[in-house]
């Protein structure tokens, strides 16, 4: 009798392997053929019945601020049947996101990490228990999948430092399609290399600090994009925000950042560095270019780090098919 709610078709990793289980045992699985209308999320989690299921980020956000701003009335809305969670993964999760998910909505939710490589999605878990106790984590590794913090050497870190997250289990990958020397790069002696940084605290909670390739080192000091981002998508005229680095003859790399406004706002540049120095980032983190425009991001919803470099700083990145 099982309804999983899957926010993109099965040609994404979370989709198809999150929805398995409810394949599996005969249930129903429903694919949302709508994104960009807020009231379509919870119009389809009760029409349908929905008991459990994922979403990512922008629909939950999207949905999240209509109803803050009394575009749809909670009251028409029945979710006891939703006796499950409906969690959000794919890219790493907003705490103000789940903040507003825990006032607003009835239902539990959770964090859900996952790689396509590393056999989708449920690789590490934060349930709902703890999503308002641990903010930035993902959680703990899921039955069969162990996991570890490692320097470039491929070394533990120490519990509280920054390193990359390598995952092992039945699940990996076995290869990337014809391409030996990536697979080389990204399998190594059983464990897959993710690309993500994370650090791990003394209970085994992991989080989630930014893709290693989105690190940007300004005057040789690690900024990391996301704790960027997550600041700013605090401020009430901020819909959206991406941060990049941009080059510059003497740091090397400075912080940019793209910000999307709500529709009717208007910013300056100055708030944006106010409010970062408000809520206590350092100064070197603090947005060096500000540009307000649409933040782009890709079909499964996440931010498209590579275009917005390529709009903006002129990279063109080869992207290998996984």
């Amino acid at each position: 009798d099982t309804v999983y709610l899957a926010p993109h078709p099965f040609y994404h990793s979370g989709s198809f392997f999150l929805s398995f289980p409810s394949y599996l045992a005969g249930g129903k699985i429903v694919i949302l053929l709508e994104l960009n209308n807020p009231k379509y999320l919870l119009d389809t989690i009760c029409a349908e019945k929905v008991d459990n299921g994922w979403v990512t980020v922008p629909t939950m956000s999207d949905s999240i601020d209509a109803i803050k701003k009394g575009l749809i009335n909670m009251a028409g809305y029945d979710f006891s049947h939703v006796t499950g969670s409906i969690v959000i993964g794919a890219q790493p999760v907003p705490f103000a996101l789940f903040q507003d998910m825990k006032k607003i909505l009835p239902f539990k939710t959770g964090n859900i990490y996952g790689i396509t490589e590393g056999g989708g999605g449920g690789l590490i878990n934060l349930y709902d228990e703890d999503v308002l106790t641990r903010p930035g984590s993902i959680g703990k590794p899921t039955y069969n999948t162990e996991a570890r913090v490692v320097d470039e050497n491929g070394k533990d870190v120490p519990v509280g430092e920054v390193g990359e997250l390598i995952l092992r289990g039945p699940r990996n990958m076995k290869e990337y399609y014809k391409n030996p020397d990536l697979t080389t790069t990204a399998v190594r002696d059983g464990w897959l290399y993710t690309g993500d940084l994370v650090r791990e605290d003394e209970e085994g909670y992991i989080y989630i600090v930014d893709r290693k390739k989105d690190l940007i080192i300004r005057g040789g000091e690690n900024i990391f994009p996301v704790e960027i981002e997550d600041v700013l998508r605090h401020h009430s005229k901020i819909n959206d925000v991406a941060v990049i680095g941009y080059p510059h003859p003497r740091l090397v790399e400075i912080t940019m950042a793209i910000v999307q406004l709500y529709p009717g706002e208007t910013m300056e540049e100055n708030e944006v560095v106010e409010f970062c120095a408000q809520h206590g980032l350092a100064k070197f983190k603090w947005p060096e270019r500000i540009v307000f425009n649409d933040v782009i991001r890709n079909e499964t919803g996440k931010i498209d780090k590579p275009k917005l470099r390529a709009k903006y700083i002129g990279n063109k990145e080869n992207i290998a098919v996984k």
